[in-house]
């Protein structure tokens, strides 16, 4: 059999998995839905019992290895990309096989599994989003690409939906656009501002891998329960903060924020050095996961002492000090008279919330000149409600959006 029929084989087994799934009720559809229009996450690759008794479950390994790094290096790019995943949800050997080939998206450029949105973007060059928002249901979509494309095959990332508060706004940040519960499997993490839209707090729905908790005792006792609600999240660590300066009397120019990252350590940008990479989801995920419509919408009962609504510091790993990020100052534009930064055509309107981010260091710290001037990330707007993102390590994705999403909330004391 050649290597395109195997291929075609696959599509077809994985069209019949979503064919049975569809007769199985609205709840069943809606699922498959997503998983057609989305990354599809790794909770949704456990196998059911009859695909792993099924014709390539008893593949010869060596065999099996080829294949799978045959279509992993020929895809490159979504919605293409799609058939890597689905080389991983055939049965139990091939999942393993394809998590052990398929690399970090900083090893190797790519983005696969929805892990990868909470790992290390590449250390060359970025990854090229936009931001589609909906003004009338105050969510932002971030998809995969350069522009948007006329066809609607765009690859969707992650999701968020901003709800005001008496206190502050909240984005719910979550891996599809239809649930923004934080009950949900698929709730990843917030973003919270205070009162004058100023300062924010990025929240994770799971520690960061490596990642040193600091806990106070209340915290601990609900950490170390071993009941927890099947409604109760993975959790809430605090990851980075954001603050804005106050420029009331509006003569410092445009906006000026800095963005320190808890659970990134400094030393993540010098020579040598790594950032914090997970590798998988709470394991209560993967274990548990069902695909019947009984399961839509619910958590599910955990004894993972992480799983808790506590908000907890998260410190980063290696030092105690985490990298700070602040805007790239613009310059002013005598002719044009507007302060200008070079977006390298990514950015074609001129707007308050163009910004772009690089870190800030001191000498002690050991980091090249270079490194201190490279963009790691980079936001403005392109047409009316839609906007560019573009990140690189030691930034995920998550963390990116997070950070561009605080550009949403209104300023009057800023601006």
């Amino acid at each position: 059999m050649s290597f395109k029929s195997i291929v075609r084989e696959l599509k077809e087994m994985r069209d019949g998995i979503g064919s049975t799934s569809r007769r199985g009720g609205s709840g069943s559809r809606h699922w498959h839905s997503r998983t057609k229009s989305h990354i599809v996450p790794d909770v949704t690759l456990a196998p059911l019992e009859h695909v792993q008794q099924g014709q390539w479950a008893n593949l010869p390994f060596d065999l099996l290895v080829d294949i799978i790094r045959r279509v992993e290096e020929s895809e490159t790019t979504w919605p293409a990309r799609a058939v890597v995943v689905s080389c991983a949800s055939v049965c139990k050997s091939w999942r393993a096989v394809t998590k052990e080939i398929v690399k970090t998206p900083e090893q190797c450029g790519r983005l696969t599994f929805p892990i990868s949105l909470k790992q290390p973007g590449p250390r060359d060059s970025p990854f090229q989003c936009f931001i589609r928002r909906n003004r009338e249901t105050s969510t932002y979509l971030l998809y995969f690409g350069l522009v948007p494309s006329e066809n609607e095959t765009d690859k969707l990332l992650l999701a968020a939906k901003k709800i005001r508060r008496a206190t502050g706004t909240d984005f719910i940040i979550s891996l599809v656009a239809d649930d923004f519960s934080r009950s949900s499997n698929t709730y990843i993490g917030k973003l919270r501002s205070n009162f004058l839209g100023t300062k924010f707090t990025v929240y994770d729905s799971q520690p960061p891998h490596g990642a040193g908790m600091q806990l106070n005792s209340r915290s601990s006792r609900r950490f170390h329960s071993k009941q927890v609600s099947p409604r109760v999240p993975a959790g809430n660590y605090v990851v980075s903060t954001i603050a804005y300066e106050l420029n009331v009397l509006r003569t410092r120019g445009p906006r000026r924020m800095q963005c320190t990252m808890n659970s990134i350590p400094i030393s993540a940008i010098q020579e040598g050095g790594s950032a914090p990479t997970p590798t998988s989801f709470p394991q209560i995920i993967d274990k548990h996961f069902s695909p019947s419509p009984a399961a839509k919408g619910k958590g599910l009962i955990s004894d993972l002492n992480h799983a808790t609504l506590s908000e907890v510091p998260v410190q980063s790993e290696g030092s105690l000090e985490g990298l700070v990020l602040k805007n790239k100052a613009p310059r002013w534009h005598e002719q044009l008279q507007c302060w200008c930064l070079n977006f390298k055509g990514r950015v074609t309107v001129a707007s308050v919330k163009n910004f772009q981010l690089v870190a800030a260091v001191d000498p002690s710290h050991n980091v090249s000149p270079a490194e201190q001037e490279k963009v790691i990330l980079q936001f403005g707007k392109i047409g009316k409600d839609i906007f560019t993102m573009d990140y690189r390590y030691p930034l995920s994705a998550f963390q990116a959006f997070a950070l561009c999403l605080s550009s949403f909330d209104t300023k009057p004391a800023c601006e």
